[in-house]
């Protein structure tokens, strides 16, 4: 895993997801060497990072194109360029340039998330996963309802992450934002 430390950020731009919930979105991913992978939403990048370091491709969709921007700062930084086509736009009008795919990732829908997970779907190969991070109520809703319409079961861990911060007499637990890590199997 990278440390959060090492990935590069703006104060504008969402991430990165913190270390201890890219680790947990890697495992219930499953992404295997001769996976293709979409992530939605990449933000600074952590997570495009991390499935780059594994998977055959990434495709890393933002529509903000400073996020697009950093997140290839991020890719040169620890060599990772060469696995991950970046992309500034919708996802639901990107999905139909895109190749079928083993993996679904949306971290950032700005709203859409029925659209980019019915269309995702479609592109989405047998046996394919599907995982979405959810720091809204809203988001979490969505994302179970249209799991359901598609038919799939869904399965949903919430993960409260607290980090160790040192101060004069000892170590105090900051606690950080609660986050739904939501997955389901074509």
């Amino acid at each position: 895993m990278i440390p959060d430390k090492d990935i590069l950020q703006q104060d504008n731009i969402p991430g990165p997801t913190k270390e201890e919930i890219r680790c947990l979105v890697r495992c219930k991913s499953q992404v295997q060497a001769d996976d293709v992978v979409v992530e939605v939403g990449c933000g600074t990048g952590g997570l495009t990072l991390e499935f780059a370091q594994t998977a055959y491709k990434v495709y890393s969709i933002d529509k903000n194109q400073e996020a697009v921007d950093l997140t290839q700062k991020n890719l040169l930084k620890f060599g990772l360029q060469d696995k991950v086509e970046l992309m500034k736009g919708s996802a639901p009008e990107i999905f139909s340039k895109l190749p079928s795919f083993d993996v679904l990732m949306v971290g950032g829908s700005s709203g859409n998330l029925k659209p980019i997970l019915k269309k995702g779907y479609r592109k989405l190969k047998n046996k394919g996963r599907i995982i979405v991070t959810a720091i809204l109520l809203e988001t979490r809703y969505n994302a179970l309802k249209t799991l359901e319409e598609l038919g799939l079961e869904v399965d949903m861990v919430e993960v409260f992450i607290a980090q160790g911060k040192h101060i004069k007499p000892g170590t105090m637990m900051q606690g950080l934002n609660p986050v739904a890590i939501i997955t389901a199997q074509k």
